[in-house]
């Protein structure tokens, strides 16, 4: 009697204990995207109508001497990131840092690498799953696509250059020559870095990306950004 009354509870807690794990499972993979989506969607608006009110000002204004425009709202965010290969709406804010905080409202800057536009590496990171998975889909991005960052004075326009898997370890990817970790940089690049495979960070997905044109916002429009479709 008492060996099954155990048995009992003990069947009883493996179900509960199941569906806290699917409980947090569904949490993890889908309300994290449906929160973090809202945000970055948010913080993006916010972000354009900046660019708009600031026009002409925002041209004339010098940037700093690290290449990054100061933060343009309370989470630190200063451009936005638009892939044309992953559709006409995909827009995500580019925030300072790469904590988990910054992560789960968009894609993160690498501190103390490049600016947009700036000689030397740009390096970016974001979530491929979970926390609206900005990068969800790096993997099919190929060469020749456009990656284009927006700023409030200029829209910089990148073109994929390369591809690789990497360990997290290999912390060159994100190097001011990342083909050369010890090298003097002559030329603006872009690197994006996400977990791979997905639902997994065993390694790194990466893309080198070199700057292509950097256009006034002024003179920027939904056409030339078409152009990237690929």
């Amino acid at each position: 009697m008492i060996v099954r009354r155990v048995a009992g509870w003990a069947g009883e807690l493996l179900v509960t204990l199941g569906v806290l794990v699917l409980l947090f499972a569904a949490w993890q993979l889908w309300w994290t995207d449906v929160v973090s989506n809202r945000a970055q969607t948010q913080i993006v608006d916010s972000l354009e109508a900046t660019f708009a009110r600031q026009g002409a000002e925002a041209t004339s204004a010098p940037v700093p001497a690290n290449g990054i425009p100061d933060a343009l709202n309370d989470e630190g965010a200063f451009a936005v990131l638009r892939i044309p290969r992953f559709g006409d709406d995909y827009a995500r804010p580019i925030i300072e840092g790469t904590g988990r905080d910054v992560l789960a409202l968009g894609v993160g800057h690498y501190v103390g690498t490049a600016g947009p536009g700036q000689v030397g590496n740009f390096a970016l990171a974001g979530h491929r799953t979970t926390f609206g998975r900005p990068l969800h889909d790096i993997d099919r991005l190929a060469d020749g696509d456009l990656v284009v960052v927006e700023t409030a004075a200029t829209v910089h326009l990148y073109e994929v250059a390369s591809r690789e898997i990497v360990y997290p370890s290999d912390v060159e990817v994100i190097a001011p020559v990342p083909s050369d970790a010890g090298a003097a940089p002559t030329a603006a690049v872009l690197t994006l870095t996400s977990c791979h495979p997905k639902f997994s960070a065993t390694q790194r997905f990466v893309v080198h990306a070199t700057l292509v044109e950097s256009v006034p916002r002024a003179e920027w429009g939904p056409a030339r950004l078409a152009e990237g479709q690929g």
